[in-house]
């Protein structure tokens, strides 16, 4: 069976009826979470011809495959997630989300449809591959820890005589031109904490807030702060975000209320300036809160780490995507992105590298396109059949023998 790139490419797209088919299917019906009936079935289902002996999870609806080479050798991972978001989908597609309030706005319905087309592509070459290709087909991962999940249960070491020692996953997005592979070495994604702030005053007349301690002001200046914090304490040269994306505070016109509550998210790059962000976040609260003789309840939700690619694992995803498809479409990011991913977990664990598809559909610009978790995104689906072909690209490459 030919590996050329032209050769594989074109096997991608003589495959592409199927890719968008199964990805069409998946987009009407998408689930939230970790358990994920329908479409952990359809994933089955799909595996099902292939020489790949399947496992589903035991906590949660995960899918894994393990494809046998030819010839003894490593074991690599490939994965894609499969869980949808808490939106409703106001796109107008024909295949649009068929569940109220549920949908595909962060495209998992692209990368289940992307990573099984590469499971086809690879079984029909098994004969070529020295080692093991181990399909990580997880839920949850907006939020939900679904990767963690998968690692407890013994994802990487699914194959026991060689446990998984290198790592490959794709995302997509509407905002990078399509048919673009954009990855960066080092930080990729950041880390995101959770933080909730509950500031205690005293409740009262609204005429009378000298009888009172009106907590209102008080957090208005925390959310001011916060964001001096940032500028002022924070390396430049190692970011961090701060956002207060809720505020809730009272119950009519004329009633001080006893409390008001913030939350927020942190997004930072480094280990050392999460823990530091973090501190300072408590510290602002409660000082600014301390001085109008308030107190202040502080919670912290620890979410994902940064999502890390390892240098050399970066350099081979953009010559491979040079090689599939030519070097205008590779491209070098000059910058993390500030969102999350829980591909972070494996990346803590094995060497390997994250990358973005870029999908952005015809007629529109990347700077103005709906972007991912946008109720009206939209993915191209033209360079799907790319994203099968590099993720297959990368499992040969790294089983050449």
């Amino acid at each position: 069976m030919p590996t050329s790139a032209a050769d594989l490419l074109a096997a991608a797209y003589s495959d592409a009826d199927r890719t968008i088919d199964l990805r069409r299917r998946l987009h009407r019906q998408p689930e939230i979470g970790l358990h994920l009936p329908k479409t952990q079935a359809a994933v089955v289902d799909a595996l099902a011809d292939l020489p790949i002996a399947v496992t589903t999870g035991r906590s949660t609806s995960s899918v894994v495959g393990v494809l046998r080479g030819a010839r003894p050798g490593p074991t690599f991972l490939l994965r894609g997630d499969m869980d949808a978001l808490p939106v409703h989908e106001d796109t107008g597609l024909p295949f649009a989300s068929e569940v109220p309030r549920v949908m595909h706005a962060c495209g998992h319905d692209t990368r289940v449809a992307v990573l099984l087309g590469a499971a086809r592509l690879l079984a029909e070459r098994r004969d070529l591959l020295a080692g093991q290709v181990v399909f990580m087909v997880q839920p949850g991962e907006e939020g939900f820890h679904g990767a963690r999940y998968m690692l407890e249960e013994g994802l990487l070491d699914a194959v026991p005589e060689a446990p998984v020692n290198g790592a490959f996953a794709l995302h997509i997005s509407s905002t990078f031109a399509s048919g673009t592979i954009n990855v960066r070495p080092g930080p990729m994604m950041a880390a995101a904490d959770q933080w909730r702030i509950t500031v205690r005053g005293r409740g009262g007349h609204a005429s009378m807030p000298y009888a009172a301690n009106d907590p209102i002001p008080v957090a208005a200046e925390i959310v001011l702060a916060l964001q001096t914090m940032v500028t002022r304490r924070i390396d430049v040269f190692d970011p961090a975000v701060v956002t207060v994306a809720h505020i809730e505070a009272g119950s009519t016109n004329n009633v001080i209320p006893d409390s008001a509550f913030l939350e927020g998210t942190i997004r930072t790059l480094s280990p050392e300036t999460r823990a530091a962000v973090l501190a300072g976040v408590q510290r602002v609260a409660t000082a600014i809160a301390g001085a109008h003789e308030m107190t202040v309840e502080f919670e912290h939700v620890e979410g994902y780490p940064v999502t890390v690619n390892d240098a050399g694992a970066a350099a081979q995803v953009l010559d491979a995507a040079a090689g599939l498809l030519g070097p205008q479409a590779s491209a070098l990011m000059a910058a993390p992105l500030m969102g999350a991913e829980d591909f972070s977990y494996v990346l803590q664990q094995v060497p390997g590298a994250m990358a973005f598809l870029g999908a952005c559909p015809p007629g529109l610009e990347p700077e103005s396109a709906p972007p991912n978790h946008s109720n009206l995104v939209v993915f191209d689906e033209e360079p799907l059949p790319a994203g099968v072909a590099l993720y297959a690209r990368m499992a040969l490459d790294a089983l050449a023998g």
